[in-house]
């Protein structure tokens, strides 16, 4: 495989000639590192059963396994690929966009790679301009996954340079939008009173 392509994008203003190249490459089944609010993500456009399997590889775990989250741009389409009750949707609107994975039970939009049979989808709402306006121009969720190892964060995860080093080989864009943070994003179960799964970045009781 060739080396990926470098894309430097402003994070305060994404240019849209590259958001246009990387969103080009994830509708033709591409593989990306880009930023979000927390630590850089590895993702792919969620319709692309490839594309996801190339995800699981370079996490070195099987599809039907893998917990996996979907960046959406906003909460507006989320009842497409997430069963979600008033009141959790005014918790969610409140801590969204921020640094939080909230976990759901998956409507029947949501697509089942390799035969999975999870019930449940992680949605996220980054407070990233790229991460949004990747999303947005694709016009669907990205499948994303942090690229760090989950016991450790290593300096790689947060250097966009040094994560295309290690990854270039592997992937087909990595977008420098500067240095990522080292936390990763607070997993809530939100079907379950939001009992927090992971700590992170985000304290989900300033939202409830």
């Amino acid at each position: 495989m060739a080396n990926a392509v470098f894309l430097t994008i402003h994070p305060d203003n994404p240019q849209p000639k590259k958001i246009q190249e990387a969103v080009e490459i994830l509708r033709n089944g591409g593989v990306i590192i880009y930023p979000t609010d927390t630590i850089y993500g590895l993702g792919c456009d969620i319709h692309n059963t490839r594309a996801v399997e190339r995800v699981c590889q370079i996490k070195g775990v099987k599809p039907d396994k893998v917990n996996l989250s979907f960046i959406c741009s906003d909460l507006t389409h989320i009842s497409d690929y997430a069963k979600i009750d008033t009141p959790t949707y005014k918790v969610m609107k409140k801590a969204l966009p921020g640094p939080f994975t909230f976990v759901l039970d998956a409507s029947s939009r949501v697509p089942r790679y390799a035969g999975s049979k999870k019930k449940t989808v992680g949605i996220r709402v980054p407070d990233n301009r790229i991460a949004l306006e990747l999303v947005k121009e694709l016009g669907n969720p990205i499948l994303s996954t942090s690229i760090h190892d989950e016991d450790e964060v290593l300096e790689y995860s947060t250097d966009p340079e040094l994560i295309y080093e290690k990854y270039r080989n592997l992937v087909d864009a990595v977008i420098d939008g500067g240095p990522g943070n080292n936390v990763a994003s607070t997993v809530v179960d939100a079907a379950n009173n939001f009992e927090v799964l992971r700590e992170g970045a985000g304290d989900i009781e300033e939202y409830l």
